[in-house]
């Protein structure tokens, strides 16, 4: 199942903010959730550490431990290395490239509106937050959605990262956004040690 509860303490948990409100909130309070999160030890374990990475990077992306697998699966039969590949995999999802574009806040609400109808591929209204996104594709906004507030804020840049990643060519006035390229491991700002997660699973 994915994680439906509060996001900041979800990033508590996991130890590094997991979304741009949790930045703040988690320099504050840099320590697990609870009454006893500054004295919790956690288990430095060789399994341990491996899982921890494969369910920060699970929350990160918002998904259930079932769509994680099948990511990694479909990453190991790729030729390019496993750890790269699953990046590459899930900056592929449509719900990643919304979050990357600046089209929204959060991956939270990156899914909310796909979910809803208000985004589209080469101009088809597409529903489904894993829909695999090809070099080529146009993802926008639909034009009855444009006047929302969210996407207001979006045309102006308001949820833009300080850098356009790689793959992607953003227009945020035209609410647009082209994928040029497959995600490469260097162009994604994830702080997760990607072969950690590798190891999780090829244990």
């Amino acid at each position: 199942m994915r994680y439906t509860g509060p996001k900041v303490r979800l990033s508590r948990r996991a130890g590094t903010p997991l979304t741009r409100k949790a930045v703040s909130y988690f320099e504050k309070r840099p320590y697990p959730p609870g009454e006893h999160g500054r004295r919790v030890r956690r288990s430095t374990s060789d399994y341990a550490v491996r899982q921890a990475e494969k369910q920060k990077l699970r929350w990160y992306y918002d998904l259930s431990e079932k769509q994680l697998a099948r990511t990694y699966d479909t990453a190991k039969k790729r030729p390019g290395r496993t750890g790269e590949e699953l990046i590459a995999e899930l900056e592929s999802r449509l719900v990643s490239v919304v979050l990357r574009s600046g089209l929204a806040p959060s991956i939270y609400a990156a899914r909310q509106y796909i979910n809803h109808g208000h985004i589209t591929v080469d101009g088809k209204k597409v529903d489904i937050p894993s829909y695999h996104v090809k070099p080529g594709q146009v993802i926008g906004v639909r034009e009855k959605s444009r006047q929302m507030v969210p996407f207001v804020e979006a045309a102006e840049g308001v949820h833009a990262d300080d850098k356009t990643a790689g793959y992607l060519a953003v227009s945020h006035k035209d609410l647009r956004v082209a994928v040029v390229d497959r995600p490469k491991r260097e162009q994604v700002p994830v702080p997760f040690d990607e072969q950690l997660v590798v190891e999780y699973y090829a244990r």
